[in-house]
């Protein structure tokens, strides 16, 4: 069984007198920073010269500086930036500027794991994943609640290591709800499995082609996108509420059987084995490798997907039907290619 801390088993006094740099503004980075600092931290956030989120920090009432400029005051740095940029930000802004002791944190393993970052062997190397987006993870502390997160220790050079992460999860709101122990390793490979199988890859192809196939078969698209991508929020809503006894028990008889009866064969061995495989690559690096390399070259092949997916006669036919539904707000979900 995994081993899940709550408030009573963190030791808040672990940051007390420590300066925490936030790197990043995106998702997590804002609810990080609110968080600590409506918990008493004293924060500053580390942002490239120029970088558009400046000003949105500063009208939240944080303190901003350039990048290298936050590590040097820092004690506490969390890295909050797209894995991709971590080994070029790290040897230029972050490395020159850590000291002995130092925490260097992170919420998401791939760069330690993966070895593009490599800390020296005198500062804390931890991680404070929170499993869920930014705007949940603040949402949830101002209203008392708190996200469940993940906690792992790569390197405690201070001895204080899971001390010091646990603290800064719960001033993030995290130990509310649970902390739960892992490894750099583990987070990484099952993030990353499931965003390529189920959550990302797996689901969208799987809307993708029903709707393909309903489209070569005479349906209408706009039928066709309803059933098979507009209707997944249902389920999945019942899914995130109970888990498939909960969302089998909410649909009808018939929807249940069909679940019983044709999600193995869509779902099969074939595709088991390719799970097995793209775990492997995972597991092996090549994933990694082939994700570096494409991020060096400037993300070719990555934007050019991009463009054809949003191409799709199945995007085509959502932006039509989406305008039916103005509480969607559309028009501000995607922004341009």
């Amino acid at each position: 069984m995994a081993t899940i801390y709550h408030e009573q088993d963190t030791d808040v006094s672990a940051l007390a007198g420590q300066k925490v740099a936030i790197l990043g503004f995106g998702s997590q980075g804002h609810a990080h920073a609110q968080n600590l600092k409506d918990s008493g931290h004293d924060v500053r956030v580390g942002l490239r010269p120029g970088s558009s989120s400046r000003t949105t920090a500063e009208e939240a009432g944080l303190r901003v500086a350039d990048t290298a400029d936050a590590v040097e005051e820092a004690d506490v740095v969390m890295v909050l930036l797209p894995d991709t940029s971590h080994g070029k930000v790290y040897a230029e802004e972050i490395a020159p500027h850590l000291n002995a002791g130092d925490m260097l944190m992170f919420a998401h393993g791939f760069s330690i794991h993966f070895g593009t970052v490599t800390p020296p062997p005198d500062v804390d190397v931890t991680m404070i994943a929170p499993k869920g987006p930014g705007h949940l993870v603040r949402r949830t502390y101002e209203e008392g609640i708190g996200t469940p997160a993940l906690v792992a220790i790569h390197q405690d050079a201070t001895g204080k290591g899971r001390q010091r992460a646990l603290a800064y999860g719960n001033g993030i709101g995290a130990a509310r709800a649970g902390i739960i122990e892992t490894t750099f390793k583990e987070e990484t490979e099952t993030d990353l499995f499931g965003e390529q199988t189920v959550l990302c890859g797996g689901l969208s192809e799987l809307i993708r082609s029903g709707f393909d196939t309903l489209v070569a078969a005479g349906y209408q698209p706009e039928i066709a996108y309803f059933e098979c991508l507009h209707e997944v929020k249902l389920i999945v809503d019942l899914i995130y509420e109970g888990g498939l006894s909960w969302m089998r028990h909410s649909i009808s008889d018939t929807a249940e059987w069909g679940d019983y009866l044709s999600g193995a064969r869509v779902i099969d061995d074939g595709t088991r084995a390719t799970m097995r495989q793209l775990l492997g690559e995972i597991q092996d690096g090549s994933f990694a490798k082939r994700w570096i390399a494409e991020a060096d070259g400037g993300f070719p092949a990555f934007l050019a997907k991009r463009r054809e997916a949003r191409a799709s006669q199945l995007e085509d036919v959502g932006r039509q039907l989406r305008t039916m539904m103005p509480w969607l707000q559309s028009e501000d979900k995607v922004p341009p290619s």
